[in-house]
């Protein structure tokens, strides 16, 4: 990882930090899923859980906070194409809500956490 001189990089948000996690579950838990399902819920479960951690970084890189707000929503809308993803594979039985369940949580620990963000800069003047 590239080393920031700044004192803050977007590596240091905790909604980043959070959301690398959650990436990280999700990648464990679809290794579980069936074969047949690489192509299908796998690939869509592991790519929204990318796409979290991924807006808010390109968000924290972009020139204003209004463009930097924008990307924390879009961010928080993957989550939740997340959260339906694994809903859904536990009621069509790839998963179990067990093994599913700790994810969740995860997802709604980042949701908070990017809310926070974004109310604390929407809130600036």
């Amino acid at each position: 990882m590239n080393e920031q001189t700044s004192m803050q990089s977007y590596q240091d948000l905790k909604a980043w930090q959070e959301a690398m996690n959650l990436a990280e579950e999700c990648y464990e838990v679809t290794k579980e899923f069936p074969k047949e399902e690489t192509y299908g819920m796998i690939s869509q479960i592991r790519r929204a859980s990318v796409s979290v951690p991924a807006n808010i970084a390109e968000g924290y890189g972009r020139r204003t906070r209004g463009e930097y707000i924008q990307f924390l929503y879009i961010a928080q809308g993957s989550l939740k194409e997340l959260e339906t993803h694994l809903l859904l594979s536990i009621r069509v039985r790839l998963a179990i809500a067990e093994d599913i369940n700790p994810v969740l949580n995860q997802c709604k620990l980042v949701g908070k956490i990017l809310l926070g963000l974004i109310r604390s800069l929407e809130g600036r003047g």
